[in-house]
């Protein structure tokens, strides 16, 4: 097995200095797990045999790790921890490795989406969140590269043994001679997957008997995905040779994903002892029992079109329910876990942005953050200019209260109209906000 290991090592060593004479630089994409992990220590060991040879590792390796915001908080936990050691060995051994994380825009985060613009829990149907949250962040950061450098390689930790449709995607796009493949999307862009042929008892043998050499804990990753692996599949607390078996079928993801029928890593990891994490669980298949109920959802798309079998983006109301068990389910987390975020303030103002421009007036975010935390949530200036500006408003209105109520909702339109980039502009949103009240004044005259 160590000289199994030492070829990889090896080939390593050879595509980087040899075989590609580029400066192009590598991407490997770090998520923490089992197969990132592994590639990234045989990619570390190699350069640190480079030094050893009195060569310089010249070609710059930028270890990218995507946070989509609603990550398993006990893997962005380790993954945060470990980034931070390998950020630091990389500096104390002289090494060309860089930590770059991403994140969704603002506008593309899971919870301005669903909460914000309605948009139905993911399914295999409509699975808006992958590119929204796992494919853009990256992406853009691989296009910079691309404009510096030309081209760029990405080192994956796919193998072919983890499954038939893995291997046959592999061959596809593999060029003939050569260890790169073609990026199936990514223009200017190669795959390079270094543990391509290791099994998955491979995999783990390499990681309960390689030390880290960023510091990290290995006996901790193992340990993670033992917690997660369901009860009938047994996680030995030593793999060393090939007879083990592993705990290698622990997937983790987004805690909120209901593409998936069941969320088996956060219900072992439950019954394991991590009852914190039962907010989650619970929230998450609360999201997919109530997708498809009628009554939550809007008969018409955002964009005015007639929605298939009437089943549109999600009324305001049960927006604001989901919001209400979404702040409920962080505080009851964060009496065992302060640090734990589940939503972010950007995304609670950006949620009631949205909610302003779609003429959601009767729902409030201050509202439902207090409702939930009892305690102000403070998204508005208080300031004594304001007051007195709203006291002579609220005089000139006095023969038409409800026209102080539109001009309130108009100004909000136009406060808000720059924290998020719409296709609609505010000129179209405040014409069609003063026609639905006009409509409504004719309405109520006749």
């Amino acid at each position: 097995m160590a000289k199994f290991i030492q070829n990889i090592v090896d080939e390593i060593i050879d595509q980087y200095l040899f075989a590609d004479k580029s400066l192009r630089p590598w991407i490997i994409g770090f998520s923490g797990g089992k197969d990132s992990t592994v590639m990234l220590q045989f990619v570390w060991k190699a350069l640190q045999h480079i030094k050893q040879l009195a060569l310089v590792p010249y070609r710059e390796i930028y270890i990218v790790c995507n946070d989509t915001m609603v990550e398993n908080p006990v893997i962005t936990e380790y993954v945060y921890r470990v980034l931070e050691k390998i950020e630091q060995a990389a500096v104390e051994q002289d090494l060309p490795i860089r930590v770059i994380k991403t994140i969704p825009r603002l506008e593309d985060s899971f919870w301005v989406n669903l909460i914000g613009k309605g948009y139905p829990a993911p399914n295999n149907a409509f699975r808006w969140c992958t590119e929204r949250l796992k494919i853009k962040p990256t992406q853009r950061f691989i296009l910079e590269q691309i404009d510096e450098f030309g081209e760029a390689v990405i080192l994956i930790g796919t193998r072919s043994a983890e499954s038939a449709s893995r291997a046959k995607s592999m061959k596809k796009h593999a060029i003939k001679g050569k260890r790169l493949s073609k990026h199936p999307t990514q223009p200017n862009t190669f795959m390079y997957a270094p543990i391509r042929h290791l099994s998955l008892e491979e995999v783990w043998y390499t990681i309960n008997t390689m030390p880290s050499p960023w510091g990290a804990s290995n006996e901790e990753l193992f340990q993670i995905y033992s917690d997660a692996s369901a009860d009938d599949y047994e996680c030995p607390t030593v793999v060393t040779d090939k007879e083990h078996k592993s705990c290698g079928q622990s997937r983790f993801g987004c805690w909120t994903c209901t593409v998936v029928k069941q969320d088996k890593s956060m219900s072992a990891l439950i019954e394991n002892g991590l009852t914190w994490l039962k907010p989650l669980l619970q929230l998450r298949n609360e999201l997919a029992e109530e997708r498809n109920i009628i009554e939550n959802r809007m008969p018409q798309r955002r964009n005015g079109t007639d929605a298939i079998n009437g089943m549109g983006p999600y009324y305001p109301k049960y927006r604001a329910s989901v919001l209400l068990r979404l702040l409920q389910a962080q505080k009851e987390v964060q009496k065992d876990k302060p640090h734990v975020e589940l939503i972010t303030n950007q995304e609670l103002i950006a949620i009631q942005t949205i909610w302003y421009r779609d003429f959601v007036f009767d729902q409030k975010v201050s509202e439902i953050y207090h409702n939930a935390y009892k305690s102000d949530l403070d998204m508005k200036d208080h300031n004594e200019k304001k007051e007195k500006e709203l006291e002579l408003l609220k005089k000139s209105c006095q023969e038409n209260p409800q026209d102080f109520e539109l001009i309130q909702e108009l100004l909000t339109l136009q406060k808000n109209k720059s924290l998020l980039n719409r296709k609609r502009g505010l000129k179209d949103d405040i014409e069609t906000r003063i026609e639905e009240y006009l409509k409504k004044e004719q309405k109520d005259v006749h």
